[in-house]
C-alpha cells in the first residue's frame, strides 16, 4: 500500500507539473498576443485635412473618396488653391494635416518655417500646356503665337508654381508676354478661357484634361524646360497624424499613381 501511495503521489505531481506548464504557456501566449495587439497600428478614424495645389483637385478628390471607402469612419477634407497661398496659411497657423504643393519652392516656405514633419516626398510631376477656346479659332500653335497683338492671354501669378513655370518657359524662348490678367491659381486662369473672357491661358496638361471639351490643348516644346515636381508632407502639428500618414501612403502607392497618371500627371 505504501508503494502504491508513493506512485499515486508521483503521478499527481506529474499532472500538476503538466497543468502548470500548460497554464504558463497559455499565459505567455496571451501575453505575446496582447503585446502584438498593442504594437499593431491603431484603427484609422477621424478627419484628415489636406491643403493641396489647385491642379490636384480632381485626382485628390478621387483619392479622398477611395480612402474613405477603404477606411470607414474616416473623412478627408480638402482646401485647394495656389500653393503659395496655402503655404502662407500653414505658416500662419491654419490647422491642417497634410500639404501637397505644386513646386519645391512653395513647399520650402513650410519646411523653412519648420512646420513639417520629416522630408517632403515628390509624388508626381506636371507639364505646361496652352489652353485655347474650343476649336482653337485663333490658330495658336506655339508659345510665340501668344504674343500676337490683340490676343487676350491669361497667366498664373508669378508667385504661383504654374506662373513661375510659365515664366521659365518664356525666358527659355526669349519671349516677353503681357497677359490681360495674372490669376491666383491655375483653375482661375483656366476658367477665364472657359468663360471666353480670354483667348488662351498657360496652364497644366492636367487642367486641360480635366476641362474636357470646354477648351483645347496645344503642346509647346519649351514646356519641357519647366516641369514642376509635386512634393507632399505631413505637417508638424497635424491633428490626426496617423490617419494623415495613411492618406500620404495612398497618394504614393501604385493605386495613387494610377489615379494621378490617368489625370495627366507624370510619374515622379
Amino acid at each position: 500500500m505504501k508503494t502504491r501511495s508513493v506512485r499515486l503521489a508521483g503521478g499527481a505531481a506529474a499532472v500538476l507539473l503538466a497543468l502548470s506548464a500548460c497554464s504558463s504557456s497559455d499565459s505567455d501566449s496571451s501575453s505575446s498576443s496582447s503585446s502584438a495587439s498593442s504594437s499593431a497600428s491603431p484603427e484609422l478614424s477621424g478627419t484628415v485635412t489636406v491643403f493641396a495645389a489647385a491642379s490636384l483637385k480632381e485626382s485628390f478628390t478621387t483619392l479622398g473618396e477611395d480612402f474613405e471607402k477603404a477606411h470607414p469612419g474616416t473623412k478627408v477634407t480638402f482646401s485647394f488653391g495656389g500653393s503659395d497661398t496655402l503655404a502662407a496659411s500653414i505658416t500662419g497657423g491654419a490647422p491642417a494635416d497634410v500639404f501637397a504643393s505644386a513646386s519645391p519652392k512653395t513647399m520650402a516656405i513650410v519646411t523653412d518655417a519648420k512646420d513639417a514633419q520629416g522630408t517632403p516626398a515628390t509624388f508626381a510631376r506636371n507639364q505646361l500646356e496652352i489652353a485655347t477656346l474650343p476649336g482653337n479659332p485663333d490658330k495658336v500653335a506655339s508659345l510665340k503665337d501668344l504674343t500676337k497683338s490683340g490676343l487676350k492671354v491669361v497667366l498664373c501669378d508669378k508667385e504661383v508654381p504654374c506662373g513661375a513655370a510659365a515664366q521659365t518657359a518664356l525666358d527659355a524662348s526669349g519671349l516677353k508676354l503681357t497677359p490681360v490678367s495674372y490669376e491666383q491659381d491655375v483653375k482661375s486662369a483656366l476658367t477665364k478661357v472657359e468663360l471666353k473672357e480670354a483667348d488662351a491661358a498657360v496652364v497644366y496638361k492636367t487642367d486641360v484634361n480635366a476641362a474636357g471639351d470646354k477648351v483645347e490643348g496645344v503642346d509647346f516644346p519649351e514646356s519641357a524646360e519647366a516641369v514642376n515636381d509635386y512634393p507632399i508632407v505631413l505637417l508638424k502639428d497635424a491633428p490626426n497624424a496617423e490617419t494623415a500618414k495613411a492618406f500620404i501612403a495612398l497618394v504614393r502607392s501604385a493605386e495613387g499613381q494610377k489615379v494621378l497618371t490617368a489625370a495627366g500627371f507624370l510619374k515622379p
